[in-house]
């Protein structure tokens, strides 16, 4: 399948961590990368290291993209991007980091096919990887988590002595640019509104989410009604189900406080809900898939239940931070959309909100309107504050909300460049939400949305939480300014 590179210049268009990742494994079939980037440090990064480089306005010149025979893209451009439109014009094959990942591990390129278990939906992906990772690891697998989580799937093939399974965290974007990959098995743990500006609907979005359930088994998450209706289009040769609470055959499920598989044997108990880290429905669900994928590849319950009790929840996911006068504060900077922030708020009685940034299209009317009774106030902040509040308003009426902006402190802002400080930001969230608790509240940070409009990402943002909250005295708690 990859010997039509041979010889030829193939455009790597991105120079991120996935563009990085494709230079020595196109080397090693003997094509020629080229790099593009709409950065030129990124450009300049990759000059140094001696690789060709192409600048957009030179790649849509008149006949400039003939010259590749094929475009591999980081997974975050978007298919109206001109470089990515004028290649499908001109028949040239697009293929996202993914795609050439299956390829060349099909191929085996380095070593023998692997097994890849596909994990993806819009909240938990990176729970559920680590989960299955940890039961694979248990079991004596050679395994590694590698994907959307951090590891290019290119560098873990590449890993010697190889890993035998792939545990592979999969977003929206990278399952668009990757239809050939066909899992051993693969699971959409939920579906609800997220990045819809990018795939332009729900539709496309769930579409996308859909291509894990292509291989041998497909999971789904039945408590999701988007999910479990993928589960009707299946392409999977086999489809099995996991909900929180009693499952029929062929499902997974949890009885008396047991996490239950009557799936892939009669009836197996597989390990207690107490064990499972983090703690709440939205862990349990990410454990039932992790345990449905590893047990569609025969491991067995013993090692399901030894690596869940291992598998310890990852910084920025419901992170308890401190606890202060008996307010807990904790970080779930990781919940960037409000399907995520709705499992966050509704895990404790009493909340102040601290949340806002980029809302991607997504609407948070539905999430106020159900949350509602557990919020004591909100704190908002970011680009998107005013949906929030407005939010708030409409459904919540008689919950405080303070909207901050790079007005509200001394120091938030260069007033000669109008740009925000983003920790002052979240030091100001954070007094005023610490000024409305008392003991028995959790003032939350569960954003609801992205954080590219003031932070890094998402781990800049806890991080700023974090620190603002070690900041605290103890005067800051139930001092409403």
């Amino acid at each position: 399948m990859l010997e039509f590179l041979r010889g030829r210049d193939v455009l790597v268009a991105g120079w991120g961590v996935s563009g990085r990742s494709l230079i020595e494994p196109l080397k090693d079939i003997g094509a020629r990368p080229v790099v593009t980037d709409a950065g030129a440090k990124a450009m300049a990064e990759a000059a140094e290291l001696g690789l060709d480089t192409a600048t957009s306005a030179d790649l849509l010149e008149p006949e400039a993209l003939q010259r590749f025979a094929l475009v591999i893209t980081s997974p975050g451009w978007r298919p109206d991007s001109p470089v990515l439109a004028s290649a499908v014009t001109e028949g040239i094959p697009v293929w996202g980091d993914v795609e050439f990942a299956w390829w060349v591990d099909q191929a085996r390129i380095y070593g023998p096919v692997r097994k890849w278990l596909v994990i993806t939906g819009t909240n938990g992906k990176t729970t559920t990887t680590q989960m299955t990772h940890s039961i694979l690891r248990a079991a004596g697998i050679p395994s590694v988590a590698c994907g959307n989580i951090g590891l290019p799937i290119l560098d873990a093939l590449r890993r010697n002595p190889g890993p035998q399974i792939l545990a592979v965290e999969l977003s929206s974007f990278q399952l668009h640019w990757a239809p050939s990959v066909r899992p051993e098995a693969g699971v959409v743990l939920n579906v609800a509104e997220d990045h819809l500006d990018w795939h332009g609907g729900l539709d496309a979005y769930a579409a996308a989410k859909a291509r894990a359930l292509t291989g041998r088994v497909g999971v789904v998450g039945l408590d999701d009604a988007v999910a479990s209706a993928l589960a009707r289009k299946s392409k999977a040769r086999r489809t099995v189900g996991f909900r929180i609470g009693v499952p029929a055959d062929g499902e997974l499920g949890v009885v008396d406080g047991k996490l239950l598989d009557r799936a892939f044997t009669k009836a197996a108990i597989l390990a207690e809900v107490g064990d499972i880290s983090p703690q709440g429905p939205a862990g349990v669900a990410d454990a039932l898939a992790a345990a449905a994928l590893t047990r569609s590849i025969d491991v067995a319950p013993q090692f399901v239940k030894e690596g869940l009790q291992e598998h310890k929840v990852g910084p920025h996911r419901a992170a308890h931070v401190r606890e202060l006068l008996g307010v807990e504060f904790i970080d779930d900077s990781k919940a960037t959309n409000p399907h995520a922030a709705r499992s966050s708020i509704l895990a404790h009685p009493n909340v102040i909100w601290v949340a806002g940034g980029q809302l991607k299209g997504a609407s948070v009317e539905d999430l106020v309107e159900e949350v509602r009774e557990h919020l004591v106030a909100a704190v908002v902040f970011g680009v998107d504050a005013p949906v929030i509040a407005a939010a708030l308003a409409r459904h919540a009426p008689d919950v405080p909300v303070v909207e901050l902006s790079s007005g509200d402190d001394q120091g938030m802002g260069d007033p000669f460049t109008s740009e925000i400080e983003p920790d002052a930001v979240m030091a100001r969230a954070v007094r005023v939400a610490a000024g409305f608790a008392h003991r028995g509240d959790t003032v939350l940070l569960a954003p609801a949305a992205a954080s590219l409009d003031m932070f890094a990402d998402y781990t800049h943002r806890g991080r700023s939480f974090a620190a603002a909250v070690q900041a605290l005295d103890e005067k800051d708690i139930g001092r409403t300014e």
